[in-house]
């Protein structure tokens, strides 16, 4: 799975993080809308689906929340001791298992209260049966994604079809199709936003896009990409890379 080496390193991951956090056209932090979408005075159990290196709970920390029980499931060992930090400020017990996903979750029928899945989904879509039954009956789950738009920016230089099957896996405009497959109370709330480089930010711009790399380079060359991209913010004075997003909020 080449595209894990994408978030093979935390600290890269956390300082693309951070890139998109600044140059965001939408200064509402993400999180902070899940966080107001979920009922947590239901939620005891919760677990993460490719949860990376714990950038859900993080944003738990700073919502002052505390659990039972958080599970984190991702494919990348390296990631366990950052999220076993963050999440052992938020739960009793903290767990991290590795795991390439769909796979069965070694847990009861109905014992999570609330399972996320951020940016990941379209990765392994083939889960959804799974997470139906280790949902609790009043329990929910969330699901973040990208717009099947990502990128698209950059069009008119490349073709990114592989990309793009990649995000038709599971995007925005295709989500709540899929999810009907399995759950019967869907609700969507879109977050809409641009990245926005200016002239001196070049250095950001061009890690961003070396962050995408092993998404597009069956498309593409990525140094040839990251140079075009990089071309027209010098030519334009600014250059805008779409980052609409959509949350899903699903119940049985």
């Amino acid at each position: 799975m080449n595209i894990a080496k994408s978030y093979s390193n935390q600290p890269l991951h956390a300082e693309i993080g951070g890139i998109i956090r600044s140059h965001s056209g939408n200064k509402t932090d993400i999180r902070s809308v899940v966080m107001d979408m979920i009922e947590w005075k239901d939620v005891r159990r919760v677990i993460d689906l490719g949860c990376g290196y714990g950038w859900f709970e993080e944003a738990v920390i700073t919502a002052g929340i505390y659990l039972d029980q958080i599970v984190g499931i991702d494919y990348l060992n390296e990631n366990s001791p950052q999220f076993m930090q963050y999440a052992s400020k938020i739960a009793k017990e903290a767990v991290f298992k590795v795991c390439a996903l769909p796979a069965a979750i070694d847990y009861p029928t109905g014992y999570f209260d609330l399972v996320v899945c951020a940016y990941s989904l379209y990765f392994f879509p083939g889960i959804l049966p799974e997470v139906k039954r280790i949902l609790h009956d009043e329990g929910a789950f969330i699901v973040i994604t990208h717009s099947e738009a990502m990128l698209e920016e950059g069009k008119k230089f490349f073709d990114f079809k592989n990309l793009r099957t990649i995000i038709d896996n599971f995007s925005a405009e295709n989500g709540e199709a899929i999810l009907r497959k399995h759950f019967t109370h869907i609700r969507s709330v879109d977050y809409n936003n641009s990245l926005i480089f200016h002239k001196g930010d070049e250095k950001d711009l061009a890690l961003y896009i070396d962050f995408k790399r092993e998404f597009i380079k069956k498309d593409a060359d990525p140094d040839i990409v990251r140079e075009t991209m990089l071309r027209e913010l010098s030519g334009n004075g600014e250059f805008r890379l779409n980052k609409n997003d959509r949350i899903f909020m699903v119940r049985k």
